[in-house]
């Protein structure tokens, strides 16, 4: 079990940036995949970006290089740089971190809220 806690959400203009943090209860990425998740109202949860125990990254059609997904490992922390936000990218951001080998676990943030607009 792990519990993670978001922050940096907020009200930005479209075309600003926010940079979103996920701290871990404890010391994870080398077994965790690490993950942002977003789900806006009247829409399925999508992923955003997630980055594996080795650092690959994969992230959203929809991202398109605008996102950036990184951790700190000695803050046990991940980051979720977001430019170039558009009033599409609207929603509650959600940390996630999956382990899928020995003792299976699913772990969940409380979300943070994300409102790109004028």
């Amino acid at each position: 079990q792990v519990q993670l806690v978001e922050s940096g959400g907020g009200l930005v203009q479209p075309g600003g940036s926010l940079r979103l943090s996920c701290t871990t209860s404890r010391s994870i990425f080398n077994t965790y995949t690490m993950a942002w998740y977003r789900q806006a109202p009247g829409k399925q949860r999508e992923l955003v970006a997630n980055i594996a125990t080795g650092g690959s990254t994969n992230y959203g059609y929809f991202v398109k290089g605008r996102f950036t997904i990184s951790r700190d490992n000695a803050k046990n922390t991940v980051y979720l740089q977001m430019n170039s936000l558009e009033p599409e990218d609207t929603a509650v951001y959600y940390c996630n971190a999956k382990r899928l080998l020995f003792n299976y676990d699913d772990s969940w943030g409380q979300g943070t809220q994300v409102t790109v607009s004028s």
